[in-house]
């Protein structure tokens, strides 16, 4: 599952994240500073960590979803770059601890969202890094996850696609964890720790294969990230006529 949340203002200092280009593809924009982040739910701070720049990422309390009053669903909880993305790649590590006084059942949800457009609609992929370590294989399977929003959270593509949309993957919390998402049309491929074949293969992204917008980090209840090396590639448009 995911998280929710109000909004709080985004404070980026001057983190260099470079959104950087492989051959044969174009850059989404520059180099993503403060100025270029967008905010929903979320804080975004540019900090040091383990001795390195990274950015941090935390919601405040008063967001987390509380079970006993409200249907818990996953929320667009993002920091983003409002740049033109549709087909290409998302390349970043990120790391995941729990807040102070985190729901029981946070599981240190952690992701990206992408093809972010003005109303807040986007397709995501996420881990929930505390689940990959238990002793329950149900549990187990649900480490890795795609959703969309808004309409499609987890909770529904569970109920109405019994293990399409998640999957197992050998990750830990406070561990920088590698991630990789190659989107082409309808489909989304999620590589994790530079794995050679995908963790979750999604063919119908439910936003369509034309869908463009931003791309950017996604938490949800609990959950304090850390995001670096931020790597956005889009893939090249064939000339008109070509």
């Amino acid at each position: 599952m995911a998280g929710h949340g109000k909004h709080a203002p985004l404070i980026a200092l001057g983190l260099a994240a470079a959104l950087t280009t492989n051959a044969g593809a174009a850059t989404c924009a520059g180099t993503a500073d403060s100025a270029h982040f967008k905010l929903a739910g979320v804080s975004l701070v540019n900090t040091d960590y383990l001795g390195e720049p990274v950015l941090k990422m935390d919601m405040p309390p008063s967001s987390f979803q509380d079970p006993a009053t409200e249907t818990l669903t996953d929320r667009a909880m993002l920091a983003w770059l409002p740049c033109d993305f549709g087909d290409g790649t998302i390349e970043l590590d990120l790391l995941s601890t729990l807040a102070p006084g985190a729901p029981a059942y946070a599981r240190g949800f952690i992701g990206v969202g992408f093809r972010i457009d003005a109303q807040l609609q986007f397709e995501g992929l996420y881990l929930r890094p505390v689940n990959s370590r238990v002793d329950d294989q149900v549990r187990r399977n649900h480490t890795a996850q795609y959703f969309s929003y808004p309409d499609h959270d987890f909770a529904r593509l569970r109920r109405e696609a019994p293990e399409t949309y998640e999957s197992y993957v050998d990750v830990a919390m406070q561990t920088w964890i590698h991630v990789k998402i190659d989107v082409r049309g309808s489909a989304a491929r999620l590589y994790v720790n530079r794995a050679s074949q995908p963790t979750l293969i999604v063919t119908d992204l439910k936003r369509g294969a034309q869908a463009r917008g931003g791309v950017g980090f996604w938490i949800e209840s609990g959950t304090v990230a850390y995001f670096k090396n931020l790597q956005i590639a889009r893939a090249q448009q064939p000339a008109a006529g070509g």
